[in-house]
């Protein structure tokens, strides 16, 4: 913990708060920042179609009874073209908020075959870098966990001839038999990749450690840890989604206490992760009066060796400096320029390879699509 003094005057050693040199400053009379680009740890892009949908069947009361209410039975609802402009809006928005790279987790029971291919070529049309998978449940039966399985053997297959990246998707032990949780991870070896999982987001899921205990691996992806015990023993990285848990009142996970690698998600709800460090900090300050900015901002800037790639992007901020004690107080600090791979994405806050505009028409002609389907859904 650093002494008050460093608290006050913003101090940190964090890598990706190191000031710019002049060079790397844009000109002008409001001196900007630019660093690598950001990473979200955990997102949902089919989510992104979900704002505006009709309210749930019946008022959840419960984790299991949003589930149930609200995002199994969107998930229902997608079909492939759906699927299609959600991640473009996703990837889009991510971009704006000087996010480079997605790491994905995605579920459509109705529309598996393709999916994964359908995400990626969305990112890559937006320029967003992408690692996506397909969340095996037996929700939907054996068949469906076979053909979710199949779905991540396919994609992963195809990585291999064309660089892009995957994991091996698993919704939650909670919705998974032994021998599904025991294929994915064999799965997951075969093509020596990790596994993408929630783990003990709410109480129906407390035994999860347990189930899965002696599959993890350090490539592991293990999503919000909020019943963790901690001394769980599971190998891999917490990711942590402050908004969502609050989101779904399942409480706060304390990641802190954790010896396993900490990242930052979003769990769906955009990709801000600059907003999302905000909130992790203000939630582990509820928490613990005496916590720092720069453990929040541990988290975040943890992302970036989960995604490595993005130490080539190029983020110009509209605040400078990048540092934690700074951005913990200051509202609304946005990309202005983004470079991925040396190529320009955004100029000015604007798109540069996609029409930002007809990628949000679209987007809403899809959602009326999807909300009209759950208006009449069961």
């Amino acid at each position: 913990m650093r002494s008050a003094s460093s608290r006050a005057s913003g101090t940190t050693s964090c890598r990706c708060a190191t000031r710019p040199t002049a060079n790397e400053r844009a000109p002008g009379p409001d001196m900007s920042a630019v660093t690598a680009g950001m990473v979200c740890a955990h997102h949902h892009l089919y989510s992104a179609l979900a704002r505006g949908m009709p309210p749930p069947p019946n008022d959840p009361t419960s984790f299991l009874g949003v589930l149930e209410n609200v995002w199994w039975r969107l998930d229902r609802a997608l079909d492939l073209e759906m699927i299609e402009w959600s991640a473009k809006l996703g990837a889009l928005e991510a971009l704006e908020a000087g996010t480079t790279a997605i790491i994905d987790h995605h579920e459509s029971p109705n529309a598996i075959e393709g999916s994964m291919s359908v995400i990626a070529d969305a990112c890559e049309e937006v320029g967003v870098r992408v690692s996506t998978c397909y969340g095996v449940t037996d929700r939907h039966g054996a068949d469906g966990a076979a053909r979710g399985l199949a779905e991540n053997d396919r994609y992963l297959t195809d990585c291999a001839d064309t660089g892009r990246r995957a994991m091996v998707g698993v919704h939650a032990a909670f919705t998974c038999s032994d021998d599904t949780l025991a294929a994915a991870a064999e799965l997951a070896a075969k093509h020596d990749v990790g596994v993408h999982i929630h783990v003990a987001e709410g109480p129906d899921d407390v035994d999860a450690a347990d189930r899965i205990r002696d599959l993890t691996r350090d490539d592991w992806m293990l999503i919000h840890g909020v019943f963790l015990s901690d001394d769980h023993g599971l190998r891999g990285t917490i990711v942590h989604n402050p908004r969502s848990n609050m989101n779904n009142s399942v409480g706060y996970a304390d990641p802190s206490r954790f010896a396993n690698p900490i990242g930052l998600g979003t769990d769906g709800i955009g990709a801000d992760m600059i907003a999302e460090f905000q909130l992790a900090f203000v939630a582990n300050r509820a928490h613990d009066l005496e916590c720092v900015a720069d453990t929040a901002w541990s988290w975040l800037d943890h992302n970036r060796a989960l995604f490595p790639e993005v130490e080539s992007d190029r983020v110009t901020w509209s605040y400078d400096p990048i540092d934690p004690w700074h951005l913990a107080y200051t509202p609304t600090i946005r990309a202005i320029d983004v470079d991925i791979d040396g190529e320009p994405a955004l100029r000015d806050g604007v798109a540069t390879r996609v029409d930002a505009d007809e990628i949000r028409a679209k987007a809403r002609e899809q959602a009326a699509r999807l909300h009209a389907v759950l208006a009449d859904m069961a």
